[in-house]
């Protein structure tokens, strides 16, 4: 469950075997879980995580996300080295415990299906984004030819327009909103006479 699962530590924190990744190769990345988690946001939250991972010998995150999974390993990172002080002037492990876990490594990586990620061809998620929304307009492109119908989609993409720009190009769609271009006063009538022809 992402940082939660850092954060609250117990059943969440596992060892991957080949029984437990057996079978979801085809699975989207969620399948090992995701939560927002504000506990993470806190010195204390990262102090509880960071004790967690110490308990489990664990020095190397790969943390897959976006904006705030990222920022919030970097917080982490940075914050190490006192973290583990503090946990040590708590009692809570030794000297020589902090000493072997006192380097923490983190690789990120963009989990993003917005594609707004500069220096990388596609972020982690778009392919299969733009895969599933491909599927949705197939399905409804023949409901509306038959019932002669205009039909609204509207795709994933918070601040980006990079799904709704490709998958319009791809579908052949008439109109087209993204937040990049917000549409200018008197829009509602060229479109309908776009439609219209």
């Amino acid at each position: 469950q992402g940082y939660e699962g850092l954060v609250e530590g117990g059943d969440n924190i596992k060892q991957a075997n080949w029984l437990s990744v057996s079978n979801i190769i085809q699975l989207g990345g969620t399948v090992i879980g995701s939560a927002r988690c504000k506990a993470f946001t806190t010195r204390a939250g990262r102090l509880r995580a960071a004790r967690n991972l110490v308990e489990h010998g664990i020095t190397n995150l790969c943390v897959i996300g976006g904006d705030g999974s990222l920022t919030g390993a970097d917080i982490f990172r940075s914050e190490w080295a006192g973290l583990l002080e503090e946990l040590v002037r708590d009692g809570q492990i030794s000297e020589e415990v902090a000493r072997k876990n006192c380097r923490l490594n983190i690789v990120g990586l963009v989990g993003s299906i917005d594609n707004d990620f500069c220096g990388t061809d596609m972020t982690i998620g778009t392919d299969s984004a733009l895969h599933r929304i491909m599927e949705i307009v197939d399905a409804i492109t023949t409901t509306a030819q038959s019932h002669q119908r205009t039909f609204v989609l509207e795709v994933m993409g918070r601040h980006c327009g990079y799904l709704a720009l490709v998958s319009g190009l791809a579908s052949g769609a008439d109109w087209l909103f993204i937040p990049e271009s917000p549409p200018e006063d008197g829009w509602e009538d060229l479109m309908c006479e776009r439609l219209g022809e």
